[in-house]
């Protein structure tokens, strides 16, 4: 009998690959289009009108060049983007990038959770009577959301793909209407002008290098999910332009309206305060009601839709033997533990500025290293059938190409000491200086053959 291949990899063949040009855009879009992005833009609203905007602008197209290009590595492989990291990272060497996109997609399933069960307070507070989180007794309807929330995450997985891209078709139309809704609400209350013109309190400024950082971990962290969808798509088109025009919309669309419509409730209340930022606080406080609320639920689950695919793939690529499925069951019972962190412990507010330094400090050297592997140094030549291949070109030093490993810690100290840095926070944040450095030095190093051989022996 034949032995089993534990590093086995499932490529998708191009005849089986059915996904459109809308549902790529729709599964993008929709993947921005969520209470994550808006809280983002409340927080940059620390920049001022103009500096968040022009923070959103750089970071975003930047972050989402790569998201194409990873969209296309999922093209030409029909595998998922961390299969297709053991190509630079080895076999097993993959197991980095895979816990690392296996935490943060996780912490991202938690923090659009989270805030949705927010919106779900409000719901059961207008339904029921009961206390809004944040009052006392609060705690009780949040609870309730997140267990809601929770199970419609458990009920999009057993439905299966097509299911998703029903409920993504129909939540793309509802956000937009959302979204102008929103703006409607919003300029009406306060010119456009006043906004800005709004200045930002002393105490509570940010630095526009800190804000950039700030956007490019929340960007890059959909980088690393790029090919999990391309790879359905049977096009190149659709696995490039597709991603970066519907992430960048979604990502526009809502950071604007949570930039703008936090202002707002600065100037008319007089206070700043990023913790108030949250969508379900800001439709309340603008009297939206509970339509809002239902669709700031239902943002979530598109959203979530793809943050449970990649962290459940990540799952899959760490241990074979477990099925995608049950692999996604899995990281849905985690994130529902990891969402009642900010419970019991500090403010929401907290946890998830650190958990966007996590994200910015760990993917940056990931992403860096992939792409300049695939575009540059393989000439975009990968072969999928050895990806689980023990004996193949991609095991490199018992299955781990120690050169990529270590640039990629060599990536994070830098990341940390460059956050020290004067200028860099200031200016350019310290996110796309390090993918820079650490391309650069890869690409010297594996031309001047100071990588192990490729084969095992």
């Amino acid at each position: 009998m034949q032995k089993e291949n534990k590093y086995q990899v499932e490529s998708i063949p191009m005849e089986s690959r059915h996904m459109t040009y809308w549902d790529m855009f729709a599964t993008w879009i929709g993947a921005n289009a969520n209470n994550g992005t808006w809280f983002v833009g409340g927080i940059i609203a620390a920049c001022g009108f103009w500096g968040g905007i022009k923070a959103l602008i750089i970071a975003s197209s930047i972050s989402y060049v790569f998201l194409a290009l990873v969209g296309y590595m999922g093209y030409k492989t029909g595998v998922t983007t961390m299969a297709i990291s053991r190509a630079s990272f080895g076999i097993r060497g993959s197991i980095v990038p895979s816990l690392v996109n296996l935490t943060q997609f996780v912490g991202w399933t938690a923090v659009n959770t989270f805030i949705a069960a927010t919106s779900m307070s409000y719901i059961l507070h207008t339904l029921f009577g009961w206390a809004v989180y944040g009052q006392p007794g609060g705690n009780l309807g949040l609870i309730v959301g997140i267990l809601i929330m929770s199970g419609l995450h458990l009920i999009s997985i057993i439905s299966g793909q097509r299911s998703i891209q029903i409920i993504e078709r129909i939540g793309i139309i509802l956000v937009i209407i959302f979204v102008i809704w929103e703006s409607i609400v919003v300029f009406r209350d306060v010119s456009f002008n006043q906004i800005a013109n709004w200045k930002v309190p002393l105490h509570s400024q940010m630095k526009f290098g800190s804000a950039i950082d700030t956007l490019a971990a929340f960007n890059l962290a959909w980088v690393t999910a790029g090919a999990d969808f391309t790879r359905f798509t049977n096009k190149a088109r659709t696995s490039t332009t597709a991603p970066f025009i519907g992430a960048n919309l979604g990502v526009f669309g809502f950071a604007f309206i949570g930039l703008s419509a936090t202002i707002s409730i600065a100037l008319t209340s007089g206070v700043y305060d990023p913790n108030n930022s949250d969508p379900s606080t800001i439709a309340n406080r603008l009297g939206l009601g509970i339509i809002a609320m239902l669709v700031i639920v239902l943002t979530s689950v598109t959203a979530n839709a793809v943050n449970i695919q990649a962290a459940g793939s990540a799952l899959n690529n760490m241990f074979s033997k477990i099925t995608l499925k049950r692999a996604l069951l899995i990281v849905t019972v985690l994130s529902t533990i990891v969402t009642f962190i900010p419970v019991f412990y500090g403010s929401f507010l907290s946890a998830f500025t650190a958990f966007l330094d996590y994200v910015g400090m760990v993917l940056g050297p990931i992403v860096s290293i992939m792409v300049v592997d695939f575009f540059l140094i393989n000439k975009q030549k990968y072969y999928p059938a050895e990806l689980g291949d023990s004996k193949g070109r991609y095991w490199f030093g018992g299955g781990i190409h120690w050169l990529a490993f270590i640039l990629w810690v060599t990536g994070v100290i830098l990341y940390l000491l460059l956050q020290k840095v004067s200028f860099i926070i200031d200016y350019t944040g310290a996110t796309f200086v390090v993918m820079i450095v650490i391309g650069v030095i890869y690409y010297t190093a594996m031309c001047l053959g100071k990588k192990e051989n490729k084969y095992a022996n």
